[in-house]
């Protein structure tokens, strides 16, 4: 029985009738003819983590085969500024499984991402989307596992104030329209992301909101459904370049930036992740967590100090990064627990048919198994974030715990059941190490745990290196002592940082 495509969302899918993974060049060439397609576009990554765009205009069928055969060079010192100019001659070529059919170009458009290579026609060792392939082919090779991801997108809407249907402080959570005023651009967010391919779960209104020099500053966030891990970056990157393009058109402002100002909620990007193995969650059984769920969680608390220069990448991230403001500071795991660094989330591991029986008494339900609904979330991350070397960077720590000797004692180990912010529970916190609070910090980190993450030659030695001079670049050691009670100093630091990622 062939499967009915007659819902699925992407355009291509519907189109040809196939999964994207199997999109093929004689596809798009098909699509390219039979739909009036005039533009090809290449996207592809920079070491800003913005989405670059080469435009053709397709000449004939043979001009369109060369470009979906050959690609094109680009400047990679350009796009990478650890690559030497004398050397930067690169490839792009693209990746026929991440081709969709452009929702805002007034020129029929099919966009695809590309992967770089070499004058050699060898893939580029310190691109951060082959490094994420590296990450994963390892991961397999040590456990014998599938790494499966999905992230939550926060940002911020800013417009005009206005001076009706408000809502209180920091109280826009699951917001409605009218009070949320974001919500028709998050939909329609929503809708060309799954044209584009992107599994979406939901997307709702977050805590934060707040005026500020008569601007109206409103939080969102759209969260995906779990997939293969280089699918889950293509889905990021795609969704937060359709995002920002989105509120362009409609004359507002929008931002992925970490923290906007002081004490209001900051913007995250957590990652959820999953182990499989042939096709079941690795991590779960008989409604409990197993121990390929503590090596993981061994391995992200122990590499957490280091994550964090993929991860939080600004000097604005540290500013996310304190107590009672809706992100982790001390490196330690727990059960629906919202203060700690790694979270496992409320999953469906039992009383999934009985709720929906009790919801719906006229309902016939047969059991079934739903533990593939649980992950484990790592929820330091923010929107600076290097989404390929961020999940390639995940990768390696869930690989990290299994070589670990004493990961699971050491994961039981740090534990926690409690608020740690609280002060009742200040001995629990104090026993716990933290997260670094800087971005020179953070480079210090990567440069002890640097090993790890070079082994099995994932992460290029010379990306290391440019990454630990990048975050040294920003000098900010003493930053946060420095802005104590200097708000107009923060303002200006927000703003400098303000459309990273």
């Amino acid at each position: 029985m062939n499967p009915d495509y007659s819902l699925n969302p992407h355009v291509l899918a519907r189109y040809l009738q196939k999964e994207p993974k199997n999109f093929t060049k004689e596809d798009i060439i098909r699509y390219v003819r039979e739909n009036d397609i005039e533009m090809i576009n290449f996207r592809y990554p920079g070491a800003d983590g913005r989405l670059k765009t080469l435009n053709f205009i397709i000449n004939s069928i043979e001009h369109l085969d060369n470009i979906l055969t050959c690609g094109e060079r680009v400047d990679g010192s350009s796009l990478f500024p650890y690559i030497e100019a004398g050397s930067s001659d690169l490839y792009v070529l693209p990746r026929y499984r991440t081709a969709f059919l452009n929702p805002f170009s007034q020129i029929p458009a099919v966009d695809i991402l590309c992967s770089f290579y070499t004058k050699d026609g060898k893939p580029l060792e310190m691109s951060p989307e082959y490094t994420m392939r590296k990450a994963h082919e390892a991961l397999r090779q040590v456990t014998g596992m599938e790494y499966e991801v999905m992230g939550e997108l926060e940002y911020y809407v800013v417009t005009e104030v206005e001076s009706y249907f408000d809502i209180p402080d920091q109280r826009g959570y699951h917001e409605s329209m009218p009070f949320c005023k974001g919500q028709e651009l998050r939909e329609l967010a929503m809708k060309y992301i799954a044209s584009t391919g992107g599994l979406i779960k939901y997307g709702h209104s977050e805590v934060g909101n707040f005026t500020l020099d008569c601007q109206s500053y409103e939080q969102n966030e759209i969260e995906f459904l779990p997939t293969r891990m280089e699918d889950a970056a293509d889905q990021l990157m795609i969704a937060k370049w359709i995002l920002r393009t989105l509120a362009h058109e409609y004359g507002v402002d929008l931002t992925f930036a970490p923290k906007i100002t002081v004490g209001k909620a900051g913007s995250g990007l957590h990652i959820h992740t999953r182990l499989s193995k042939d096709g079941k969650n690795a991590m779960v059984e008989n409604g409990k967590l197993t121990d390929n769920a503590l090596k993981a969680i061994a391995g992200y608390l122990d590499l957490a100090p280091s994550l964090t220069a993929f991860g939080n990448t600004n000097p604005t991230s540290y500013l996310r990064l304190v107590p009672h403001q809706e992100a982790p500071t001390n490196i330690c795991w727990g059960d629906r627990n919202r203060s700690v660094l790694v979270r496992v989330p409320l999953g469906w591991t039992s009383g999934a048919t009985h709720m929906m029986r009790d919801a719906n008494p006229l309902e016939r339900v047969e059991e079934h198994d739903y533990s593939n609904k649980q992950t484990v979330e790592f929820r330091c991350p923010d929107g600076s974030a290097d989404v390929y070397l961020l999940i390639a960077g995940l990768a390696v720590a869930a690989r990290h715990g299994f070589e670990m000797k004493n990961a699971l004692q050491y994961a039981r180990e740090r534990y926690v059941d409690v608020n740690i912010f609280d002060d009742a529970n200040k001995a629990i916190a104090d026993r716990l190490s933290h997260l670094p609070t800087s971005c020179h910090e953070s480079a210090l980190c990567l440069e002890q745990q640097r090993t790890v993450y070079e082994e099995y030659g994932v992460f290029a030695p010379a990306l290391i290196d440019g990454l630990i001079a990048s975050l040294r670049k920003f000098n900010d050691a003493e930053l946060r002592e420095q802005l104590k009670n200097e708000d107009i100093s923060v303002e200006e630091l927000v703003e400098k940082y303000y459309y990273c990622g």
